[in-house]
């Protein structure tokens, strides 16, 4: 009899879908890739894809192609803030002019309404960022608030109370039901258009945590508090759980939404049946465009199982922008907060109904897919491959995947059966209680977080302007980021801590390659 608490997994090649149990049945499901129109591999395909896949073991050179982490769709480095900023390589030139529409549409500075400006109001009442570009500066990451003088703009808090699943989710094994906060919705937000209240004030405070290294020297962390303040409606549900976000970088989406769901699949292993100390688990969330339960893939948490649907729930809870997907004009106005919902809306029911309309949604997807990878930097320096090959030894590599082929797609000739470097199994990984944000979402639990991708990691303050990592940007250099690795990747970071102060030099040399 299957065991109701367990999920199993078939590990099968990506010619088909992977099958997944559903808790408390015998029955199964495909977990599959709806969203994309797939030709599938041929057998010859696969057995070349797993060759060409399969880690190194040859540190003396770069491997082939290794110098295009994006494969075609690569560009060269720029150098300045628009590194991120770039079409896929191999765009055609109709596709590119799609692509600068939907710039346009991301960098967009929304408006309240009622405006003169019919196609750009409707901004919140209550929003985080009146454009996307705000919180993605330059298409990079976001920051926390640097000082008392600096906006939290790029970052906020999510915020949710223990739920009960929904009927289209329960079957999930391990599913962990959450609900927004009566009154203050799915996140906070720090503005409100004339004559609403902000939900609230992030504070954030920092206290010094100093860690040994050998060869002599002392790492200093910032372990942060955030604290809810100013509350405009006021207090938070005795059960609320707040999670810290800064928005991430956003080259490469596209190529990892092309990743075959069986090839992340067959990367998860819940039961640590391998004993390498690594449990690599999927999130699966409800798809609202296809009605089904998908392999979540984006946000920090893989809470989102396709771009569009991320881009839409980002129009609607940061901007309160209304669209296909998350159709109400209030954005996250509670029904607590009757002025918000009653408030003037952009909403035109005799054109298009939503303050970003179907077209618009998909020209900024298409936008987002597109941005490209750019090529590494000095991989073949000898320093580089040194480094590299600690980064294997340490283990880093048992959650940072480096290699993957993307699906052969027939609409989608950007991302269509490319070898790409994106260094992540985007699979959920127990970090630690130091970086917990004992926040549930979906599987992932308040300890797991995605293994984010690392391609483009060392342009980050070419890029944002500053140097922040991690889910909440609490770390400024990458081997800060290293140091708060914590539960699964406790020993890599342990045996990072031990290296020789050279070895440790080559390591971040070789990520802030990629």
């Amino acid at each position: 009899m299957l065991n109701s608490t367990l999920c199993r997994w078939t590990r099968r090649s990506s010619l088909f879908g992977s099958l997944v149990l559903i808790a408390g049945s015998t029955a199964a499901f495909e977990l599959g890739d709806p969203h994309l129109n797939v030709v599938p591999r041929t057998s010859a395909e696969a057995e070349r894809i797993a060759g060409v896949t399969r880690p190194t073991t040859d540190f003396s050179k770069p491997e082939r192609f290794e110098g295009m982490p994006g494969g075609a769709a690569t560009v060269r480095v720029r150098n300045n803030a628009d590194a991120f900023s770039q079409p896929s390589g191999n765009i055609d030139f109709e596709r590119e002019l799609d692509f600068k529409v939907g710039n346009g549409l991301f960098r967009k500075i929304w408006v309240s309404a009622p405006s003169s400006t019919l196609a750009s109001d409707g901004l919140g009442p209550l929003y985080n960022a009146r454009g996307c570009q705000n919180c993605h500066i330059k298409d990079g990451r976001g920051h926390p608030p640097e000082g008392p003088d600096d906006t939290a703009v790029s970052m906020f808090l999510r915020v949710s109370i223990p739920g009960s699943p929904e009927a289209e989710v329960s079957r999930i094994s391990d599913y962990i039901a959450t609900a927004p906060e009566p009154v203050y919705g799915g996140q906070l937000q720090d503005f409100g258009t004339p004559g609403q209240t902000a939900e609230y004030r992030l504070d954030v405070t920092y206290e010094d945590v100093d860690v040994v290294l050998r060869g002599g020297e002392t790492a200093t962390l910032r372990s942060p508090s955030y604290q809810a303040a100013d509350l405009g409606y006021g207090p938070l549900h005795d059960g609320a759980m707040l999670s810290p976000r800064v928005a991430p970088q956003m080259i490469g989406l596209g190529l990892l939404e092309a990743v075959p769901a069986a090839d992340i699949l067959a990367l998860a292993d819940p039961e640590d049946t391998d004993g390498d100390g690594i449990s690599g688990r999927v999130n699966m969330e409800w798809s609202i465009e296809f009605d089904e339960v998908m392999l979540g893939r984006f946000g920090l948490k893989a809470g989102a199982p396709t771009i569009r649907q991320q881009s839409a729930n980002a129009f609607a809870g940061d901007m309160g922008i209304s669209n296909p997907l998350f159709p109400d004009p209030w954005g996250e106005c509670t029904a607590r907060q009757e002025e918000c919902r009653n408030a003037p809306h952009g909403d035109d029911a005799a054109q298009h109904g939503f303050e970003i309309d179907a077209d618009g949604l998909e020209l900024v997807t298409f936008y987002s897919r597109n941005l490209a990878v750019p090529a590494r930097r000095d991989e073949a320096a000898p320093e580089v491959l040194a480094g590299k090959k600690v980064f294997y030894e340490a283990g880093c590599t048992a959650c940072h995947t480096p290699k993957f082929v993307t699906h052969r797609l027939e609409d989608r000739p950007e991302q269509s059966f490319q070898l790409i470097w994106p260094y992540t199994d985007m699979l959920l990984h127990d970090m630690g209680e130091g970086l917990a944000d004992h926040r549930p979402e979906a599987r992932a639990t308040g300890m797991e977080w995605r293994t984010p991708p690392l391609w483009g990691i060392g342009l980050t303050e070419q890029v944002s302007g500053v140097e922040t990592y991690l889910h909440d940007g609490r770390a400024r250099t990458l081997l800060e980021a290293v140091l708060w690795h914590g539960g699964e990747a406790q020993a890599a970071r342990d045996r990072v801590i031990d290296l020789k102060p050279d070895d440790r030099v080559a390591l971040i040399k070789f990520l802030e390659s990629l």
